[in-house]
Parts: C-alpha cells; structure tokens; sequence
C-alpha cells in the first residue's frame, strides 16, 4: 500500500514515514498543497496524511480539489483543535481528524480504520466487526443474534455503521436519522447514543468527539 503525507515540516514528514514503512507502507512526501495534489494524481496513494497548514495554499482547499475527482481515505493532520475545523474538514471529505502532537500508536491505528473502506449505500449488507447489519430486511445482528432495536435507534446503528471507525458529524446524524428539520436537536443524539451503548455492550462501542460527531469502533480499536 501506499500512503502519501503532505505536510511542510520535514521533521513531521521524517516521522511519519518511519512509523509509515515499519507497517509495511510505500511512501510518497510532499511539502505543499500543489505537489500534494500532483503527487495524489501521479501516485494514485491508498491513503493521504494531511496538513492543514501548508504554505501555498489551506489544507482544505487541497481536500476539496482532492474529492473532486478521488475517494482516497484521507487522515487530516493538524495543530488547530477548534471545533469548527474538525467540522469543516469532515464535512468536505475527511475521513478523520488527529490534532498534532500525536502518538505514533494512535494515528497508525486511525489509518487502518479509514481504510476499511466505506461501504457504498446500495450495499445489501454492512459489516462492522461483530455487527452485520441487514439493510434490505432493517435489521442488525450482534455476534450471531438479532437486536431489538427502534425504527430510530436502527437509523442511527445504520449511519455509524455505514463508517466504521470514522468521526459521523452531528448534523450528518440528525439530518440522516431525524431529517434536515432537526439539525439543532443535538440532545436527541446523547439519548440514542446511550442507549444503543447499552446494547452493544462491551463488543462494540460509540465513542463521542465533543461538539463534533460520533464514531462506531470495536474495543481493541
């Protein structure tokens, strides 16, 4: 596999491509957001690491040129930890969001997850770890039994489970589960939130990014 970092500091890049090749990735570096794009285009790289803050041109302008034409799972990598950041660059395309300085552990363990790539909505069938979730019959089955879930509590197992391991925005969530109309009602989310955690136990959990989303992960995750 191949990953691609692009990121200005030579020291980030240095780092990320030793913890990059231990794990068995090929990896392509660039320093700014116009040799990223070309190398993206060039190198056709499994995954991309991005900065935010490169010198030619906003780390978000690069993504949205970036999903213009490409699905690649892209981490976003950056010192800015505003909530309003992590929003945008969600919602423009990201599949997940590290804050710098990061652990090493951590952010290998995120790019596996994107990796898992996102099933297509006409999947009859979604699998996320011990979870299979049914779409034809509105369904999910939890390690071999079926879950007694509410229309609105499936709806929201389903968005998650359709991003495994990634960040689900807030407004993504309530506009998929509730409709456009409720996407100030984020009290609705901490209430289903709790209580398909309760379901699933210890073998699947809901992970809350304050002010930001959720994501569905497996415990060793």
């Amino acid at each position: 596999m191949t990953a691609l970092i692009i990121d200005d500091e030579v020291q980030i890049r240095r780092l990320l491509r030793l913890a990059l090749e231990s794990r068995g990735y090929s990896v392509q570096e660039a320093g700014n957001g116009q040799l990223g794009l070309q190398a993206a285009a060039v190198h056709r790289p499994d995954a991309v690491l991005l900065d935010l803050g490169l010198p030619d041109m906003d780390g978000l302008e690069v993504l949205k040129r970036l999903r213009e034409w490409s699905e690649v799972p892209v981490l976003i990598l950056s010192v800015r930890d505003e909530e309003k950041g992590k929003i945008a660059a969600l919602e423009n395309g990201a599949d997940d969001y590290v804050t710098k300085p990061f652990a090493t552990g951590e952010l290998l363990a995120r790019l596996v997850a994107i990796q898992r790539r996102r099933h297509g909505n006409d999947t009859p069938e979604i699998v996320c770890g011990p979870l299979l979730v049914r779409l034809d019959r509105h369904e999910a089955i939890l390690k071999g039994k079926e879950m007694k879930l509410t229309p609105t509590e499936y709806a929201f197992l389903k968005t998650l489970a359709r991003h495994p391991g990634k960040i689900v925005t807030q407004r993504q969530l309530l506009r998929e589960v509730w409709g456009p109309q409720a996407e100030d009602q984020t009290h609705y989310l901490r209430v289903y939130a709790n209580l398909l955690r309760k379901k699933l136990g210890d073998l699947l959990l809901i992970r809350n990014e304050p002010g930001i989303g959720y994501r569905l992960v497996e415990p060793l995750e």
